[in-house]
């Protein structure tokens, strides 16, 4: 599936999409505190907007390694208070939310999300599922080795690549059970993988496609890329390109990333190398 029908706008995948992230957030790893006021918030969706996002990630709740929950009340009030002042102002904005909890999931669906971003791909809260059949929103789902506070605890797989396939033919099956099929696959760049699992999944996204299903990449200023070039996630914008390319290669259907410009660009370049194929 590569076209999703969103409340009558249709979001087609068959070719890259951007992603901007918006993180709500005090202590999101590269930019958290920045976008807290309604002025910041829509200063920066427009930015996005107008260099060509085509979907908005709104996150309330840092998930970077070693972050613990926040209050659901908090979580609950950021998300639906910033998805109503989106819908205000953009009309026609697709909103994705990212959340690991039903029930918040289901409240920012009836106050007009478009799209859920589960970072825990149901494991957190087994009602998710049931939720998104329900509303019949896109799900993307995400692989991640235990919770936010642990999953850089050395992480462990015999083989990465398939280990993930399997993960997510058994999440694909459960939701088909339940006749929801708006399905996005996420593999958890640097959520509980160290640097050779990164880059493992990176070269082997091809298999994850054999689902069926469009593959997200969120490695936008990730430690997988400052690490590896001894620098900060503020440096990590050139690195970033880079690894979006990669992806992009290997069968990426949306960047999630913070600087939206630049992963356009990425988007553009690609796609034209690819129609100069003979």
């Amino acid at each position: 599936m590569n076209a999703f029908n969103i409340k009558g706008k249709i979001l087609d995948l068959s070719t890259a999409k951007v992603m901007g992230i918006l993180n709500i957030t005090n202590d999101s790893f590269y930019d958290g505190g920045k976008y807290l006021t309604e002025k910041n918030i829509l200063q920066k969706t427009h930015q996005m907007l107008n260099e060509g996002a085509a979907i908005i990630d709104i996150g309330a709740q840092s998930s970077r390694p070693g972050a613990k929950p926040i209050n659901f009340e908090i979580e609950k009030e950021r998300l639906v208070s910033t998805t109503k002042l989106l819908k205000r102002n953009f009309p026609s904005i697709i909103i994705s939310i990212d959340t690991c909890n039903a029930e918040i999931a289901k409240i920012c669906i009836e106050n007009s999300a478009d799209i859920i971003n589960d970072i825990s791909a149901g494991e957190m809260d087994r009602n998710m599922f049931e939720v998104v059949a329900n509303y019949n929103v896109p799900y993307i789902m995400m692989h991640m080795q235990g919770t936010p506070e642990n999953m850089q605890k050395n992480p462990q797989y015999q083989d990465i690549s398939k280990e993930l396939f399997l993960f997510f033919q058994q999440k694909i099956k459960a939701l088909k059970i339940l006749g929801h099929q708006k399905i996005i696959i996420d593999p958890g760049f640097g959520f509980g993988k160290n640097l050779h699992h990164n880059y493992e999944l990176l070269n082997n996204l091809q298999l994850l496609k054999k689902l069926g299903f469009p593959i997200l990449a969120g490695i936008s200023r990730k430690s997988m890329i400052y690490s590896l070039l001894d620098t900060i996630a503020e440096n990590a914008l050139s690195g970033t390109t880079a690894v979006n390319t990669i992806a992009l290669q290997n069968g990426a259907s949306i960047l999630r990333v913070h600087d939206v410009k630049q992963a356009v660009e990425c988007i553009k370049i690609v796609n034209f190398a690819k129609s100069c194929e003979k």
